[in-house]
């Protein structure tokens, strides 16, 4: 049976899990079927959407469609696989529920991934640097000297402090896996669909929509969490630095959520971060967020990471002080 005290055992668990383990690449990730299924759905619903009489409201229809069967299958799948384990028993359940958590979480795999781009770094080796951060970056990286890899590492470091991290514990903590991997389904439709290029200009609206919803207040949350980290990490992080630059900069991007932790990072490190970018080979103005207090170096991705890690940190005891409460 489910209750408050074996979701708050299981979610303690698998916040743990991730943060000792992370995501074992051998092991196949159930956001990545969740990305076949979006796939799948993206290429058969817009080529059906490429024979209405009107095409536009038929994308935004399809793209709607792809939205909720996702959420759906998603949502049903989570809840069948910790409902069958409960029923087994209470120690199954709550290490299956554990498991489901560690995968929502990607606070290790962050770290890890932006500190190979760190590694290359230090070691004088841009190519291989660039190869590192074209995995966890969508814009063009071919081209970014040693600052501009640097600069591209810290800025994923600070989006996902919420995408990856805060929001994923917020989610978990609140309605166990199944709202967990339908919030995690929401962000991997947006990163799939959700572009305003004339692909996905109107298919992807729902998906990005979704998308500032579910992550209105958990950036907010995750920007005052890497501001309130700035003090327990030392001088070399800048509270009232975090403090000015977020108030002045967090509404800089188009997007309503993404510049929240930006700008809070960036002013704690005492950086100029985002600014022109190239994706899929074009252009995009982007307005710099931040002071360049100093230049950048290969140890600011540490720093982030840092920040990162404590914020998740600040995050995991507000979640479970409050469950703790009711259960």
């Amino acid at each position: 049976m489910i209750n408050l005290t074996s979701h708050l055992a299981a979610f303690s668990l698998g916040a743990l899990l991730d943060l000792l383990i992370g995501d074992p690449h051998s092991i196949p990730h159930p956001v990545s079927l969740i990305g076949a299924l979006i796939h799948a759905l993206d290429e058969s619903f817009r080529a059906k959407a490429a024979e209405a009489p009107d095409r536009r409201q038929a994308e935004h229809r399809y793209g709607a469609l792809l939205a909720v069967l996702v959420l759906l299958a998603t949502g049903f799948s989570s809840l069948a696989i910790v409902l069958l384990f409960y029923r087994i028993g209470r120690i199954p359940g709550i290490l299956v529920e554990a498991v489901m958590t560690c995968q929502i979480l990607a606070a290790r795999s962050l770290a890890a991934e932006s500190g190979k781009v760190g590694d290359a770094l230090e070691e004088g080796d841009l190519p291989k640097a660039r190869t590192a951060v074209s995995m966890i970056v969508g814009r063009d990286t071919g081209n970014l000297d040693a600052a501009g890899v640097t600069r591209a590492a810290v800025e994923t470091v600070a989006e996902n402090t919420c995408d990856g991290v805060i929001a994923p514990l917020l989610y978990t903590a609140l309605g166990g896996p199944v709202l967990g991997f339908c919030y995690k389904a929401v962000n991997t439709m947006d990163s799939m669909i959700g572009y305003r290029n004339d692909t996905y200009r109107y298919f992807g609206t729902a998906a990005a929509r979704l998308d500032d919803v579910l992550n209105f207040l958990p950036a907010r949350l995750s920007a005052w969490l890497l501001i309130l980290s700035c003090p327990l990490l030392g001088k070399a992080y800048d509270i009232r630095g975090a403090v000015r630059i977020w108030r002045r900069d967090r509404k800089k991007h188009k997007s309503p959520n993404s510049a929240q932790t930006e700008a809070a990072m960036a002013g704690a490190l005492g950086l100029r971060l985002a600014g022109p970018a190239s994706y899929f080979g074009v252009p995009v103005e982007k307005p710099y967020l931040g002071d360049a207090k100093r230049e950048i170096e290969p140890l600011d991705i540490k720093k982030a990471n840092s920040l990162m890690f404590t914020a998740a940190f600040l995050c995991f005891l507000l979640c479970t002080a409050v469950l703790a409460l009711f259960a």
